[in-house]
């Protein structure tokens, strides 16, 4: 199953730029940690209509899973955004780490509240 990109376009990232001088350090990957040992970190993402979750990083292998679908837009350092609509079940695998960080934030531009499950792998 694949994530349906709705649109695609540009925002002035100054208009986040304190945020985003933070976002190399702050590794909340979720809107709250569920679950931690040393194999994994399980994140919860649940925002409602309108609601932001900040720039952050991705610095580990993780993947995530759409518990609660809907619509979000995630922005990302360079001023590119995607609009994506997000299925239940969908689920996709990412392979980051030290030296290949992912930075975004993303925000719930639907009607319903977007929930997913957030996995890092630590080893």
């Amino acid at each position: 199953m694949e994530t349906r990109i709705l649109e695609t376009g540009t925002f002035d990232p100054g208009e986040f730029a304190a945020e985003l001088t933070e976002a190399p350090r702050n590794q909340a990957v979720g809107t709250g940690l569920l679950y931690e040992d040393e194999h994994i970190k399980v994140w919860e993402v649940r925002l409602k209509p309108g609601e932001r979750g900040p720039f952050h990083a991705h610095t580990r292998r993780y993947f995530w899973t759409v518990v609660d679908g809907g619509v979000g837009r995630q922005r990302s350092p360079d001023g590119s955004f995607r609009v994506r609509d997000y299925r239940v079940g969908e689920t996709q695998y990412q392979d980051h780490g030290p030296d290949n960080v992912m930075i975004h934030d993303f925000e719930n531009a639907g009607d319903a509240e977007i929930r997913f499950i957030t996995v890092e792998l630590l080893d």
